[in-house]
């Protein structure tokens, strides 16, 4: 089984991954379908199912779509042109991708959020027409997405490309028992089978500039975090804290009478600030989705600024390290939270910071899988149920946690000699478990807890 760190770690815009990227990425997707077809369409249409409609507004779902049907795409997002788009789009009633010409399409009509009827493949569905100038269908397709941006059709989906293996590589594990099996035998730690495996479909150069740049990324998205206040879009006016809170800290600094639990408070801030920054909208890492977008590289930016002998040349071995273990939970349970819960997106990524910190404090590959099931194991059950259908509430803080237990799991790890009674895929397994045992009501419907119990207005 191979999974590229690049498919876990996927540059794009906030809130969502699931309800704003793979919309986005689904909308492209047609186009091209759209350009390879025999014949000319007149306009387009498009509809919301599950999850998509229930909290597809609060995740800016139809904003996506719209402006993937215009051609925009995730990774050379750029929010001014976006806005200026939206608007031409609403005046003119049509959409002008590149290579298809102006095409027919009211925002307010062709799209619609279909509350009342779910899609059969996943909770996050939806269905993009091609129409003639009749209004008749010509061109019709599924997509569903996935989690963390990853998008299939329907017939993707029933062929099982979601468990496609791809080409072979030197380290396929699909189980952590089989990457500990392999690691022992190769003697290579978990980042090298990965380096190993990656290096099958780009060279070294490419991988270690591609490395680079997810951590640029999340670093700025973290600084933009860190440096901007006010209040964030979506109607609950949740203000900013990640600003006050890292001014309150540094004003702090080398006072004698700190406590030693603030630590925790600088990880919540480096968590929240990048959280703060999804929910806006802004450009963003998938770690493994928007909505967990904060654990891991506040893991890391915990451990280069407060941790002794920390080294940004090791944050690759971080990275790929933390990529392997996602790429486990993605194939054998979810890391979507419409169809898991937040367990698969909030508990996973703190299984991935983990098993990343676990790495690069020289943890064996037992260790780094004990950190990474001490991490997940203590998320187990959580749901998804944002205020408002918008990624703030509880998700912002819940970052901060997430990061926190990561770096509880890979201390604890570091404690022991790798051995323990749950293995990794038995968390695993529980996981996928508790999710196909989950209400709806938990799964990003925003039909039950806090989302009810908490006044969105």
């Amino acid at each position: 089984m191979f999974l590229s760190v690049f498919d876990m770690f996927k540059i794009g815009v906030g809130p969502s991954s699931s309800h704003t990227m793979g919309p986005m990425v689904a909308a492209a997707r047609f186009l091209d379908r759209l350009r390879a077809a025999p014949f000319s369409a007149h306009g387009l249409k498009g509809s919301l199912h599950g999850s998509l409609a229930f909290t597809g507004v609060g995740h800016a779902t139809d904003r996506a779509t719209i402006l993937g049907l215009a051609g925009f795409t995730p990774q050379d997002y750029d929010a001014q042109k976006a806005t200026a788009a939206l608007a031409e789009i609403e005046a003119s009633g049509t959409v002008s991708p590149p290579d298809l010409g102006t095409l027919a399409f009211q925002p307010k009509t062709d799209l619609v959020f279909d509350y009342d009827h779910a899609l059969p493949g996943h909770a996050n569905g939806m269905i993009l027409m091609a129409t003639d100038a009749q209004g008749d269908v010509i061109l019709q397709e599924i997509y569903y997405s996935i989690g963390g941006g990853f998008v299939l059709t329907a017939d993707e989906l029933a062929a099982g490309a979601d468990k496609d293996e791809g080409d072979p590589v030197p380290f396929p594990f699909k189980s952590a028992a089989e990457m500990l099996d392999m690691a022992a035998n190769s003697g290579k730690t978990i980042a090298g089978m990965k380096r190993a495996n990656e290096l099958t479909r780009r060279g070294p150069n490419a991988l270690d500039q591609g490395l680079t740049r997810i951590w640029e990324v999340m670093e700025a998205c973290m600084n933009r975090g860190l440096e901007t206040g006010g209040i964030l879009p979506g109607g609950l006016n949740v203000k900013r804290r990640a600003p006050k809170i890292l001014e309150s800290l540094e004003a702090e600094r080398g006072m004698n009478l700190t406590a030693p639990h603030t630590i925790n408070d600088w990880m919540s801030c480096y968590a929240m600030a990048v959280n703060e920054e999804n929910a806006a909208g802004g450009q963003v890492v998938t770690a493994p989705t928007n909505g967990a977008a904060g654990v891991v590289p506040a893991t890391i930016r915990y451990w280069l600024d407060h941790v002794p002998g920390a080294s940004r040349a090791r944050i690759p071995d971080f990275l790929l390290t933390a990529a392997a273990i996602g790429g486990l939970v993605k194939y054998n349970a979810s890391i979507s939270g419409a169809e898991a819960g937040c367990q698969a997106e909030v508990g996973s990524a703190s299984a991935m910071a983990a098993a990343g910190l676990c790495a690069v404090l020289g943890g064996t590959p037992e260790q780094i899988e004990n950190a990474a099931e001490i991490a997940l194991e203590h998320h187990l059950g959580m749901t998804c149920d944002p205020v408002r259908g918008l990624v703030q509430v509880p998700c912002i803080e819940r970052n901060g946690l997430g990061a926190i237990k990561a770096v509880s799991a890979a201390s604890l790890a570091l404690r022991g000699d790798g051995t323990h009674l749950v293995p990794l895929d038995a968390c695993i397994e529980t996981m996928r478990q508790t999710g196909a045992d989950m209400s709806e009501k938990y799964k990003e419907t925003s039909l039950g807890g806090l989302a009810v119990n908490i006044p969105n207005c």
